[in-house]
């Protein structure tokens, strides 16, 4: 089950990256080009909202059935010394939650603007934050295996 759940973690990454990039980079050419918002533009964040959810609560899974999280009992607060340790149980969690919180932040706030430009830039702000965030925390060592 660990190895399905993890093969599947790491592709479920790439539909995650590219759907987070073209909403951010949709809501950013639009805030620079004082476009209008369209229905269009709040499909593709919405998209990005699910997609990303989705893949915390494989994250989730992922992390619990992980041999790695055996490390907790194991180690303790020792972890925290362990870089490679700390990266899998502590960091890689802890700033993709929280990415995955700014997308959900920031799609519920731009839904009560009133204005194209104020949706527009609520959702560029939010989903650029999120968008760096995951880009910090990728294993790109060892992504996608």
């Amino acid at each position: 089950m660990y190895d399905i759940v993890k093969m599947l973690h790491s592709y479920w990454a790439y539909l995650v990256l590219l759907v987070l990039i073209i909403a951010t980079v949709n809501a950013l050419i639009k805030t620079f080009g004082d476009k209008e918002y369209e229905a269009k533009d709040f499909r593709k964040s919405l998209f990005t909202l699910i997609v990303s959810h989705i893949q915390l609560l494989i994250g989730l899974i992922l992390y619990f059935v992980s041999p790695r999280f055996e490390l907790w009992s194991e180690l303790g607060s020792g972890v925290m010394g362990n870089p490679l340790a700390r990266f899998y149980l502590v960091e890689h969690p802890f700033v993709n939650i929280l990415a995955v919180a700014l997308i959900t932040v920031g799609y519920s706030k731009h839904k009560k603007k009133l204005t194209s430009k104020s949706k527009l830039k609520t959702i560029a702000i939010f989903y650029t934050i999120a968008l760096v965030l995951f880009l910090s925390r990728i294993p790109w060592s060892s992504w996608p295996s």
